[in-house]
């Protein structure tokens, strides 16, 4: 591979945005590729791609470089230059990488290896709660699967395709897919593409939605004509599925803290053909008191510490602290508490997060069962997804029946 200095210095410039500057990686990503509008495919690729990896082994680049935060422009050079020299990449002959010492890089990357907290390019207390948590075995599995990089899938949108015709169209468009037969709705992209410039992602015919997040809608058993409500709807991935779940029938009521989300969505559902979504924005208790004993369905996809899905957002790592850990716990036993009460009387609800931790999960189903606002609920099952397992993100949902 042959650099170029160009795409080089895009990739330090959104480094620094990422590390000093503490920006969101995919958000810093998108301004650095609108540098320059003659970068083809292959150059916004490089530029993605490397910065994401360099993101996603920043400990152990680091310690390899003998470099401190906040970097230097220097520094963020010296980082470069590990990843080129354990990708085997040849350096040009350019100041900012002169004087590389290869070797000593090579003999640190082995040496620092043999560390788990290194090796998987983590901080010390995320690898002493991760084992606390699952034990060593598991934690080390999966914070290995956690650090390889996600794979493209695609949902399609049964409202207006199906599979084989979708993956027909877009084979078209030199764009390989393979379905994924565990998955119903899904197709794994045999190369990474930009598969929202495509006119099948214009006319709504599938959504970027990762493998095990395309779980969670089937496992709350939709059935058309239903009352359904998405209390933590975000901009609608898992919404829209289950409005493809229910065949556009029935009422499907979209909820969020953030009217800016519940804008994103809306737009989506018109790109979905999707009829049968209404929005409204929890701006007050009185939202969730109007939908008491009134939900057939109810899925609850609490916000969580997002462990699950660190392949898709390594800079995450870098950004999550033990007190949010503490903080997000609270948030979801009251939602659990508050929200269940929108199920009425043999309807069910799903809790779910996108987290692999016990404490986040099977820990917060039982301590809301025991409370007196869990009582007439029933366990009826739940679900680990392990990323070392599935090859896909961590994810946890389980499935309650209100009986009382």
């Amino acid at each position: 591979m042959r650099l170029h200095r160009n795409l080089v210095f895009a990739v330090i410039d959104a480094l620094h945005l990422i590390f000093n500057e503490k920006e969101y990686a995919d958000k810093v990503i998108e301004k650095v590729l609108r540098y320059d509008k003659r970068w083809g495919a292959r150059d916004r690729g490089f530029i993605a791609e490397t910065t994401y990896d360099i993101v996603r082994w920043k400990r152990l680049y680091a310690e390899i470089a003998e470099v401190r935060e906040p970097f230097s422009r220097a520094q963020l050079f010296r980082l470069f230059t590990v990843w080129c020299v354990l990708k085997g990449i040849r350096l040009p002959d350019w100041k900012q990488l002169e004087d590389t010492p290869e070797r000593r890089i090579k003999g640190r990357f082995d040496e620092l290896s043999k560390i788990r907290k290194f090796r998987e390019s983590i901080p010390d207390w995320l690898d002493e709660l991760g084992e606390q948590s699952l034990g060593e075995k598991l934690w080390t599995k999966e914070i290995g699967a956690l650090n390889k990089q996600a794979e493209v899938i695609l949902r399609v949108n049964t409202i207006k395709i199906q599979k084989k015709q979708l993956q027909a169209l877009l084979a078209e468009n030199e764009i390989e897919t393979i379905a994924i037969d565990s998955h119903p709705d899904a197709l794994k992209l045999k190369e990474r593409k930009n598969v929202f410039v495509t006119e099948a992602f214009k006319n709504g015919f599938f959504e970027v939605q990762d493998a095990s997040s395309q779980l969670v809608a089937p496992f709350l058993e939709v059935e058309p004509g239903q009352r359904v409500v998405d209390a933590c709807a975000g901009a609608g991935g898992k919404t829209l599925h289950l409005a493809s779940q229910m065949e556009n029938k029935g009422q499907l009521i979209a909820l969020d803290i953030y009217e800016s989300k519940l804008k994103k969505l809306k737009k989506r559902t018109r790109r979905n053909g999707v009829h049968n979504v209404e929005t409204r924005i929890i701006d007050s208790t009185k939202v969730i008191k109007k939908l008491h004993n009134s939900a057939d369905r109810l899925l609850l996809d609490a916000p969580c510490s997002g462990l699950g899905v660190i392949k898709r957002n390594p800079d995450s790592k870098w950004k999550l602290e033990p007190e949010f850990i503490d903080r997000i716990m609270g948030i979801q036993q009251d939602i659990l508490q508050n929200y269940s009460k929108m199920v009425k009387k043999g309807g069910q609800m799903v809790y779910a997060t996108c987290s692999i931790l016990p404490q986040e999960n099977t820990e917060q189903v039982n301590s809301f069962l025991e409370s007196e606002s869990g009582k007439d609920f029933k366990l009826v099952r739940a679900q680990n997804v392990y990323a070392s397992e599935s090859g896909f993100d961590g994810f946890y949902m389980a499935l309650l029946k209100r009986e009382g």
